[in-house]
């Protein structure tokens, strides 16, 4: 799949932009804070329908605007489909194929793309959340039935630990409540958490042999995941449950005392591993860069494996960030295959035949112009 046509309304600093792509690498150039990174987002969320940069959509809307609206020509195997994505302050609206979807877990999934921006390299090296984030926005695009079992779960969270903050304050006393928000939390994180097991095992599938490659073979990647339950994918779900009813009512005394959920996929993590040793705590800056993008080059074999078609690629400022091996194998990897969106203030440094082959695009003070 590639996106031909990209049309911004009043989205950040780009009053109206039109604009064509090929279905090949299309480099943006430009100086910082020109809006390079801002036509990036905007793909980016016209297939997501959220940001990756910030969790407040009104960030997205010109300043002295009502909405922002975001509309792309998406050409996929089957033909050409028109996608619209408008942020106001009442919330979101999108359409697909000019049909409007009630549920945005309805609507994402049907544009795919794989973001690789600097803080990515924060997938290793950073917070928990960063990983469970990256987790759930992948499955998202390949399972939309996950993206309405995290919602339900984030409702049943909220709920539950609000109820724990009455019991912990004695503005209840009634445990029955607890017990029903306790069952219907089980039933939710046991699904999730079946996802999650299965789309690591998929993604190690694809990210250890890419790694062994970039490593030049010298190196093996393992991927573990970290419950905060004492559960494992070699587990059915009715011994999930088990585990996890076990664990709420040792635990019931200490939550109530927090007025929190103490665990769950919400407290869970990801753990990478290189030759056996955790690369978070003693991995070098080359070994958590080498992780960090043979996960994502991953994740666009992954995700055409299961829908058959390739993903758009974003590389958002990063190529300077990784070194000329490295660069190398990503270009080498993409070329030919993948529509893939570069942005950099120049290509100076980077020698490599796919840019050369490349559209190229200027930026500057919310206008861009193709230039190559």
């Amino acid at each position: 799949m590639f996106i031909e046509q990209l049309h911004l309304r009043n989205y950040r600093n780009y009053e109206d932009l039109e604009v064509e792509f090929e279905n090949k690498v299309n480099v943006i150039l430009g100086e910082n804070a020109q809006g390079k990174t801002n036509v990036m987002e905007s793909i980016y969320v016209l297939a997501m329908a959220k940001s990756h940069r910030t969790s407040n959509d009104k960030d997205l809307i010109r300043w002295d605007s009502d909405y922002a609206k975001i509309e792309g020509r998406l050409k996929k195997a089957h033909g050409p489909l028109p996608m619209q994505l408008v942020v106001s302050k009442k919330g979101k609206k999108a359409k697909y194929n000019h049909i409007e979807q009630r549920k945005l877990s309805q609507y994402i999934g049907n544009m795919n793309v794989v973001m690789f921006a600097p803080e990515d390299l924060n997938l290793v090296k950073g917070s928990p959340q960063i990983r469970r984030r990256f987790i759930d926005m992948e499955i998202g695009q390949i399972s939309p039935v996950y993206l309405h079992d995290m919602s339900q779960y984030q409702k049943i969270l909220q709920q539950r630990n609000t109820y724990l903050k009455q019991l912990q304050m004695n503005k209840q006393s009634d445990h029955t409540m607890l017990e029903i928000l306790t069952e219907q939390f089980i039933d939710m994180a046991v699904k999730i958490l079946s996802k999650r097991f299965e789309f690591l095992e998929l993604l190690g599938n694809w990210a250890i042999p890419i790694h062994k490659g970039i490593s030049r073979g010298l190196e093996t990647l393992e991927i573990q995941y970290k419950p905060s339950a004492d559960v494992s994918e070699d587990l059915d779900l009715s011994k999930m449950r088990r585990v996890y009813e076990e664990k709420f009512a040792n635990v019931k005394k200490r939550e109530i005392d927090r007025g929190m959920t103490l665990f769950g996929p919400h407290r869970d993590d990801l753990l990478f591993f290189v030759n056996g040793r955790d690369v978070q705590t003693f991995g070098s800056q080359g070994q958590q860069r080498t992780t960090a993008l043979s996960i994502k080059m991953a994740e666009i074999e992954l995700i055409h494996a299961e829908i058959r078609e390739y993903p758009i690629l974003l590389l958002d400022d990063v190529l300077s960030e990784l070194d000329d091996y490295r660069q190398s194998h990503l270009l080498n990897t993409i070329q030919g295959k993948v529509q893939t969106f570069v942005t950099t203030t120049n290509v100076d440094g980077i020698d490599h035949q796919t840019l050369k082959e490349a559209s190229t695009f200027q930026v500057e003070a919310g206008t861009m112009k193709k230039i190559q």
